[in-house]
């Protein structure tokens, strides 16, 4: 072991990572920096024999390569099956062999990820936010020596992964997004669709009332079963992330203002030709940050993470943006809190008409500017910091200069004179219910206000199978409150865009949801995630009973269950945890490691 690293176990406990040998910062050749800082280490001499003559079979072309190239780890988060992340091994190798131009060594591996939609509402949903993708990318950038590294995620969770696992190993790095999907289209509902139709759909489907249009002339005929079979074929046309303001473009959009992306890579559509212009740029790119020692760590600032917020707030995005910034925030040592969620959300208007909430898709923002447009308008009202470092060597200013402004006809996004709302959407709640806070989405269309009567489920299935069966009805305010769904208790904190969309195509305007899990960010309504302390640590939400009535207020930030604090404390002294669910594996690991929503469910925090 590196004598740095023996040091280390004399020294007072506090977060670390390994140190890898490798060459001053400015260590220079002939007047030009020298960019395989940490490849020379097993390249140089004959130390290393062994892995030299593994490097020649594995593609290095001669001596030369093998003692002065940089080698750059080239990460697509692909598998197939996946329409998020089914086209990024070819993403790829364009990258690949733009780095190779570069006179570089370039390594393309692959890491794994799960697809949200098809996971949806079934027990794989519980394996979807483990860090894979972190661990893996963490573990083949420093083993095999990298100086540099090109990741390319496009489902959801891939996004702050890589970011994580960028800010674990702090070697020059840029995230590529595999982009937006384009706008599916139902020939039988006769409008554009996308993969939260789906569920939606199968709500108004379980409640009878899914039915084609009859206020436009055309064809009412069709059965319900058959228009439910139009919107599967036709939701999702093809390669790409799901087409709103959900969590891939949300944690896309929010990584571009970070400046850890190309300008214009989280609008900039999946199968474009700007999208494979932008793999090919990604070359000059990492070398600038190569020859300029622009690390990830120097990027991930609390500046930064402002503008992340701010972009957040602004389009719409999703409550999973909480837990995966402050995940992001924790790895890379920066101070970050729910408090500074709600600090952002006070001051920033909700101006984009964006799906779930709105009419339009990121596919349709990119054909007005795209996110550079937004951050264009944001940052002259000084609302996003342009002053910020980026990948590429300028500032985000400098980034978004050459990029339109929004043209004065268009209609998605909002003028700031005129908001949809005029503070955020995400709203931080705390109360009895909630000590350790928890996260809302509230857009304003639903009001800002909630009071019903608790009906308690300890698990989303039992609430998917009550609504199967019809038996959540309109009438009296009812608030659904779904436990054990948490970090520790799903295990793996699922996501519930099932059930809430199911409310939603069943027209369910008298029902508010609560949860210790979390909501797609297709979700939209009157919902409640990430309640901390979860059940399954016998936080308070594990012994709410049918019948309690329970108060959500987005204007005094209140999430409150109508029980006296005597009463609360006889429950939780009965309260016994209840037995796990599994005790083997890699969701019984996750469950053993995690910390709680609040704090980013992180699984290296002890």
């Amino acid at each position: 072991m590196d004598p740095s690293n023996l040091e280390k176990q004399s020294l007072p406990e506090e977060p670390r990572f390994l140190d890898f040998p490798h060459l001053p910062d400015d260590a220079t050749r002939d007047g030009k920096p020298l960019l395989n800082k940490y490849s020379s280490t097993i390249t140089k001499g004959h130390d290393f024999p062994g892995a030299q003559a593994m490097l020649y079979a594995a593609g290095v072309p001669d001596a030369e390569a093998m003692k002065n190239s940089p080698h750059v780890g080239i990460a697509s988060v692909w598998w197939e099956g996946n329409p998020c992340n089914m086209h990024l091994l070819d993403l790829g190798k364009i990258v690949k062999e733009s780095v190779q131009k570069q006179g570089m060594l370039a390594w393309q591996y692959n890491t794994i990820g799960v697809s949200d939609a098809i996971t949806m509402g079934g027990e794989g949903k519980d394996n979807s936010r483990h860090p894979t993708d972190t661990d893996s990318i963490e573990t083949v950038t420093c083993a095999q020596h990298h100086d540099a590294c090109i990741t390319l995620p496009g489902c959801d969770k891939n996004m702050p992964g890589c970011i994580m696992a960028m800010a674990r190993h702090n070697r020059p790095s840029i995230m590529i997004y595999g982009g937006t999907t384009a706008v599916g289209y139902s020939n039988l509902l006769r409008k554009p669709i996308n993969i939260s139709t789906c569920y939606e759909a199968h709500g108004a489907y379980l409640y009878n009332t899914l039915a084609q249009p009859d206020s436009d002339g055309g064809d009412t005929s069709k059965t319900k079963d058959e228009i439910m079979t139009d919107i599967e074929q036709h939701a999702c046309p093809g390669a790409g992330a799901c087409g709103g303001m959900y969590t891939a473009n949300t944690m896309a959009t929010a990584i571009e203002s970070m400046g850890l992306t190309l300008p214009g890579s989280s609008s900039t559509p999946a199968t474009s030709n700007a999208k494979m212009r932008e793999c090919n740029k990604a070359a000059d790119a990492i070398r600038t940050c190569m020859e300029r020692n622009i690390k990830p760590r120097d990027l991930l600032t609390k500046r930064s993470f402002e503008n992340a917020m701010v972009i957040t707030m602004a389009l719409g995005g999703s409550t999973n943006s909480v837990v995966h910034l402050l995940a992001m925030a924790t790895t890379a040592g920066v101070p970050l809190s729910l408090a500074d969620f709600q600090r952002v959300s006070d001051k920033i208007p909700f101006i984009a008409d964006l799906a779930p909430s709105g009419k339009y898709y990121m596919a349709d923002l990119y054909e007005i500017g795209g996110v550079p447009s937004v951050q264009k308008l944001l940052v002259a009202a000084g609302l996003l910091d342009g002053a910020i470092p980026t990948v590429t060597g300028k500032t985000l200013a400098q980034n978004i200069d050459p990029f339109p402004s929004l043209p004065q006809d268009q209609v998605i996004i909002h003028p700031l004179a005129h908001p949809i709302k005029a503070t955020g959407h995400l709203q931080i709640l705390t109360g009895n219910l909630a000590p350790g806070g928890a996260v809302a989405k509230i857009t304003g269309k639903e009001g800002i206000r909630f009071v019903g009567t608790a009906r308690v489920f300890d698990k989303e299935t039992q609430l998917d199978a009550a609504l199967n069966r019809g038996e959540i009805t309109p009438g009296a305010n009812v608030v659904l409150v779904v436990r054990y769904e948490g970090p520790r208790g799903g295990p793996g904190m699922p996501e519930q865009l099932k059930s809430s969309a199911a409310i939603m195509g069943a027209k369910l305007t008298n029902v508010a949801l609560v949860t210790d899990g979390r909501y797609s960010g297709a979700s939209h309504g009157f919902i409640v995630g990430h309640v901390v302390p979860e059940a399954a640590v016998g936080g308070p939400i594990a012994v709410v009973r049918d019948g309690d009535t329970v108060t959500i207020d987005a204007a005094t930030n209140e999430l409150h269950m109508d029980v006296s604090a005597e009463e609360l404390a006889t429950r939780m002294a009965a309260w016994r945890a209840p037995r796990k669910t599994v005790t083997r594996g890699v969701l019984a690991k996750y469950a053993h490691l995690v910390g709680d929503a609040s704090h980013g469910a992180l699984t290296d925090q002890f």
